[in-house]
């Protein structure tokens, strides 16, 4: 059994500062036509992915020796080794793929800091901002740019409008069903649609309300801005109401969950709509 990790101020510090280099070693192959492969699964891979990768797997080992590293590019550990982990780094070195292969901006770099199943801490950062997210439910939430740092925080009422951010790519009819009875009971949400994890940091800064994931994800794609949207005083759930946590199994896929504000006032009419669709 491993030891809990000491959640000090300069392991967030360092791990921010290999968030930051991870996304360094991404941009030069930005917007440069970078050859693209097919995974297994049918994802997209790049050099950049793998470059990212190569960053965050070393230098974690440097930081935790004793505490293995799950990463979307290196997830091929037979379930007999990982189930004897107590804690665990959980990490996706280039989130959105598709949006960076595409030229766009919306891709991140996430790393989690996952004990027992619970996410202790997390890192988004937006390499083409030179921005970073971190925080987690003991720690706070943070909006880090350059030297600067702020605390940042949910809104538990909507603000012009109630307003859900999407992806891009992935939508499901219980999806927009979902959506179909948010209007009829909130007013018509305005649809915000945005890649990779910074769904979950708009909710943590306060600039949108709700996001409903009812298709597939991977836990690499939510554990480090699940840490950020805990911090900032939201939750991510399951459409039964429970939270979303990364119990240790063979598959890595989530079910299909609600990110939104622990305290908003609407919390119980959505959860009562999500519960009527099933996770289908």
């Amino acid at each position: 059994m491993m030891a809990p990790v000491s959640i000090t101020a300069p392991l967030v510090l360092n791990v921010i500062d290999l968030v930051r280099q991870a996304g360094a070693a991404i941009l030069p192959y930005w917007r440069q036509g970078v050859a693209v492969r097919q995974k297994s699964d049918d994802s997209p891979v790049t050099a950049a992915d793998l470059a990212a990768h190569r960053v965050l797997a070393e230098g974690l080992a440097r930081l935790t020796p004793d505490v293995p590293v799950l990463s979307e590019e290196a997830c091929d550990i037979p379930f007999a080794a990982r189930s004897a982990w107590d804690v665990w780094w959980v990490v996706d070195p280039l989130d959105g793929t598709k949006e960076f292969v595409d030229g766009s901006e919306e891709f991140t770099v996430n790393v989690a800091l996952v004990e027992r199943g619970q996410v202790i801490f997390g890192v988004v950062g937006i390499p083409t901002r030179d921005v970073c997210f971190s925080g987690g439910r003991e720690l706070g939430a943070f909006r880090i740019q350059g030297e600067d740092g702020v605390e940042i925080g949910v809104r538990n009422q909507p603000e012009d409008a109630f307003t859900v951010v999407a992806s891009r790519r992935h939508g499901s009819p219980a999806q927009q069903r979902l959506l179909e009875e948010l209007g009829n009971t909130l007013g018509e949400p305005k649809l915000v649609s945005v890649g990779s994890s910074l769904k979950f940091c708009l909710l943590a800064e306060g600039l949108a309300d709700f996001y409903p994931r009812l298709a597939p994800t991977s836990q690499w794609d939510t554990a480090a801005a699940q840490g950020v949207l805990e911090g900032a005083g939201g939750e991510v759930l399951t459409l039964d109401g429970q939270p979303l946590t990364y119990e240790m199994r063979e598959s890595f896929l989530n079910p299909h969950f609600l990110a939104l504000p622990r305290e908003a006032a609407w919390r119980q009419q959505v959860l009562e709509l999500a519960g009527s669709l099933g996770d289908a």
